[in-house]
């Protein structure tokens, strides 16, 4: 029941997210014809191409794990029964995806807190304002990824307990 939900969750943002790269994709097009046709360029332009990156990396990661097209080494992996499977998913959740976002929440929370607490803004001329608002994005894509993390768990335990 919270699985399904949590997969939605990390559907939805994903999907939505998904958007970004689009939009990423019409920025560089635009950057890159305005440096060579025009000879302008600006900070901001740059900034707001990996700002875009950033969000889009760090808020697909949790649906990325849920459809499973996360980087794995398949070299042994590929040929394990499901319940192998399982049972390397749910220890590799627990014991490595779950404290890497417990840290990442802990430590991204309190990176993007100071930068709300100073309004942080780029230090490059022509830098976009609101640095902030990618920096949030770091506890909240490692926030998504452990959600998921916690359905792949249930998902594992399920497929574990049917065998």
């Amino acid at each position: 029941m919270i699985s399904p939900f949590i997969d939605r969750i990390n559907h939805f943002i994903g999907k939505t997210v998904s958007w970004l790269s689009l939009l990423l994709v019409v920025i560089i097009i635009l950057d890159v014809c305005l440096r060579y046709l025009f000879s302008i360029t600006s900070s901001a332009s740059f900034e707001l191409e990996w700002h875009l990156f950033a969000a889009l990396f760090l808020l697909s990661a949790g649906w990325a794990l849920g459809q499973d097209r996360h980087v794995r080494v398949d070299v042994f992996y590929q040929n394990f029964s499901e319940a192998q499977k399982a049972m390397i998913n749910l220890m590799g959740t627990i014991f490595l995806l779950l404290p890497l976002c417990f840290v990442g929440i802990l430590e991204g929370f309190q990176f993007a807190y100071n930068s709300w607490a100073i309004s942080e803004i780029s230090p490059d001329p022509g830098g976009l304002p609101a640095r902030f608002i990618i920096k949030s994005t770091i506890p909240a894509g490692f926030f998504l990824l452990g959600l998921q993390g916690i359905s792949e768990i249930i998902k594992a335990i399920k497929t574990l307990l049917k065998k």
